[in-house]
């Protein structure tokens, strides 16, 4: 792939897609934030982030208007296919220093992958880099969450082990289980809440709201994560004084799904 701003050529090594429906959780609570993050409009159509480094080893994110071209690509490489993913130039909406996430991969025959210096792709901002695993907030628990929903199973075992909590006694559950049915009225920027398929027919929802994540099953339990409580996974049953079944159908009713 050629790209003048990233130097010539750039060696890809990661795509992630970046629509209402899906988009690294890194960047922020809904699509429209996540947009601002990288300085791009949040078009409905989403956009395509493609992650490499260029001939002197710096790294890059490149943002492209070709989203289908990545979404072919990503599917590939999840089945363990090849694929060369070269946006063509005119798909190019923006090229910015630095990555959002941290790879443990490099392309082979440069030097190790750095930051170009400040400034270097054009917008004078600090190059993108991923969030520290030192520290809890918005980010750290909106990335908690997102392994939840990846690994549900492996969670809802833990909680199956523990047994159901007798009571969740977080001050700031139920401000959040109220923000959350509150969307249900007024429904939230786009990606705010998310829905996709999760076996028969269960959807696996991820809400965000200020301070707060939420990750559910439609026919099972949620779990919730707070700023306010480090690294804490407070479990939600699924019979109580929550209504949980009709506050996780009235998130799927709001929620944006995948194309």
């Amino acid at each position: 792939m050629s790209d003048e701003e990233a130097g010539g050529s750039l060696y890809v090594l990661s795509a992630v897609l970046l629509t209402p429906a899906q988009f690294p959780s890194v960047l922020g609570d809904d699509y429209p934030e996540a947009c601002a993050q990288l300085g791009v409009d949040p078009v409905a159509e989403g956009y395509g982030l493609v992650l490499g480094q260029d001939e002197d080893g710096a790294r890059w994110t490149v943002v492209v208007d070709d989203v289908s071209l990545v979404a072919i690509a990503i599917a590939s490489w999840d089945c363990g296919m090849e694929y060369d993913l070269s946006p063509d130039e005119r798909s190019i909406v923006v090229s910015l220093a630095g990555w959002p996430l941290a790879l443990a991969v490099a392309a082979p025959g440069v030097p190790e992958p750095h930051d170009p210096e400040q400034g270097a792709d054009g917008t004078g901002r600090v190059p993108l880099a991923p969030p520290s695993a030192d520290v809890w907030g918005p980010v750290q628990r909106r990335i908690g969450a997102d392994q939840i929903a990846q690994q549900w199973g492996e969670w809802r075992e833990r909680f199956v082990a523990a047994g159901p909590p007798a009571a969740v006694a977080h001050t700031g559950l139920e401000r959040a289980l109220a923000e959350a049915r509150a969307y249900a009225e007024e429904p939230p920027p786009p990606g705010r809440v998310r829905s996709s398929f999760a076996g028969d027919e269960s959807r696996l929802l991820r809400a965000d709201g200020p301070g707060w994540s939420l990750v559910a099953r439609t026919d099972d339990i949620a779990f919730v994560l707070l700023d306010e409580a480090p690294s804490t996974v407070i479990p939600v049953p699924r019979e109580g004084d929550a209504d949980l079944p009709g506050l996780l159908t009235a998130l799927d009713g709001v929620a944006v799904r995948p194309a």
